[in-house]
């Protein structure tokens, strides 16, 4: 299956934690594999026995080839390379599947002060987080003109179902939304078989319906943002929403004695530098949390919180104390994130 790993490859996982025993006479089917450069997990609930394993897996690796045929960067015949590849700037029809991301696409970009960003290619390239290889600091003149061909507004216009390039070499990726809508899709692919209560976890980006074997909400595990100890911060249950969250602790390099992380603010071009390890974002499906848990990131607590507010988001911050010596988190979480998970 394509690889729909992307240039903004997230690395802070959401962890689905260990099963209770499930109710008498339940079926319980756990599938698990590989999709868009990353594991991907699937749990259904199916207390009438009408789904068969066979049905389910073909339903899972539908929706999932759907996604990968139409968001894949690294298929060169998936629809959105296809129109990365044009070196015009004519108008593309878009599917209904891509119609649908790019729209959210825009909508968070435009919410978010245009820190969510599927353009920003050039610039994740010229820092070195595009593929394995050396990572250093460009210069200022290599970074002014990376922003010249990167950028929502200065390269993409949206409208009636199609898409057109405003710069001929506008290139898009999807991966820091790609994730959560193939959560949507596996979601909406069981939901037609009948089944009510699943979690569909992809690379960390998840959606959850109805309740768990043991009839409790999802257990979900939001991990600790650090880099050298792996442990579970704060555990919330989730149903009816999709949940991602993303950090900046495991991906980045060091240069004379300053750290660089693998999240560039489009608004300058250059990594974060705010207190801000990770935030974590529970939103309607897992398309908007994955884009929203990326902006929120970059925006960072301040204004994050701010704008989450401002639009009732749930979203928790966590920011890295710098008041004492060791390290140390500290939370916050928007009304909303608050509600939900109370």
């Amino acid at each position: 299956m394509s690889d729909l790993t992307s240039l903004t490859r997230r690395s802070f996982l959401v962890m689905p934690l260990a099963l209770m025993a499930c109710k008498p006479g339940d079926l319980v089917y756990e599938i698990s594999g590989f999709t868009m450069g990353t594991r991907y997990n699937v749990v259904a609930v199916d207390p009438s026995h009408r789904v068969t394993d066979a049905a389910l897996r073909a339903a899972i690796d539908g929706a999932l080839a759907e996604v990968n045929t139409r968001m894949s960067n690294w298929d060169p015949t998936s629809e959105i390379s296809r129109f990365n590849a044009r070196t015009g700037t004519g108008a593309q029809r878009l599917s209904p599947a891509l119609a649908e991301v790019m729209d959210a696409a825009e909508t968070v970009y435009r919410a978010s002060e245009g820190r969510f960003d599927t353009t920003m290619g050039p610039l994740i390239e010229l820092w070195g987080f595009g593929a394995p290889g050396a990572r250093t600091m460009p210069d200022a003149t290599a970074i002014a003109a990376a922003r010249q061909r990167s950028g929502h507004e200065n390269t993409l216009r949206l409208g009636g179902g199609e898409m057109r390039k405003t710069q001929a070499d506008a290139q898009v990726y999807l991966a820091a939304i790609g994730k959560g809508f193939g959560a949507d899709l596996v979601g909406r692919a069981l939901t037609d078989l009948g089944l009510t209560d699943f979690m569909i976890e992809i690379g960390g980006d998840l959606y959850a319906a109805g309740h768990n074997p043991d009839g409790q909400p999802w257990q979900i595990g939001i991990e600790t943002p650090d880099s050298h100890n792996r442990g579970v911060m704060e555990v919330i249950g989730v149903t009816g929403l999709g949940l991602a969250s993303s950090g900046d602790y495991r991906n980045y390099f060091e240069q004379d004695g300053q750290r660089y992380s693998h999240v560039i603010d489009p608004a300058t071009g250059y990594p974060i530098e705010h207190r801000t390890a990770s935030a974590t974002v529970l939103a309607e499906n897992g398309m908007l949390a994955d884009a929203w848990a990326t902006a929120m990131l970059v925006l960072g607590r301040d204004r994050g919180m701010e704008i989450a507010e401002a639009q009732n988001l749930a979203v928790l911050f966590v920011e890295r104390d710098t008041s004492v010596s060791d390290l140390r988190f500290r939370t916050e979480a928007s009304t909303r994130f608050a509600a939900l998970t109370s």
